[in-house]
């Protein structure tokens, strides 16, 4: 596992994205772009071990807005039901939790109550390409 300093927190975040009843076009005022533009704009963005990313689509589109964090050696999470612009220090605050926790698992207590409550998926951190798979059987 790399050292937690070396790290940085990719935080994904699905732009095409949009709240029910939202047009398909622009594609820029989809919900998922305009939380995007509203992190990207954040001053608590600025953080040295938080990258954010937009991605095209996170396949969870029942829950918008959708945002993930990962980073290498560490469980990948992702959330959604974060559509409006009050996510967005709870979305950068957990970023700044899950940068700081090694494995990525940030302690039940410390989580703001969205991340509690809108996980959509945990996944496990893929291996070390030189260690051999186990049979999961």
């Amino acid at each position: 596992m790399q050292d937690q300093n070396s790290t940085i927190t990719q935080v994904y975040v699905c732009i095409s994205c949009r709240t029910p009843g939202q047009p398909l076009e622009p594609r820029s005022e989809r919900a998922g772009a305009v939380l995007y533009a509203r992190l990207r704009d954040h001053p608590g963005a600025a953080d040295a071990a938080i990258r954010l990313v937009p991605v095209d689509c996170l396949s969870v589109c029942k829950r918008p807005c959708t945002v993930g964090y990962a980073a290498p050696g560490k469980w990948t999470y992702v959330y959604g039901d974060m559509p409006d612009a009050s996510f967005t220090d709870t979305i950068l605050a957990g970023a700044k939790l899950y940068a700081a926790a090694p494995d990525g698992l940030i302690p039940w207590k410390q989580r703001p109550d969205a991340l509690k409550k809108n996980v959509v998926a945990r996944i496990p951190p893929l291996p070390a390409a030189a260690l051999p798979m186990e049979p999961t059987s």
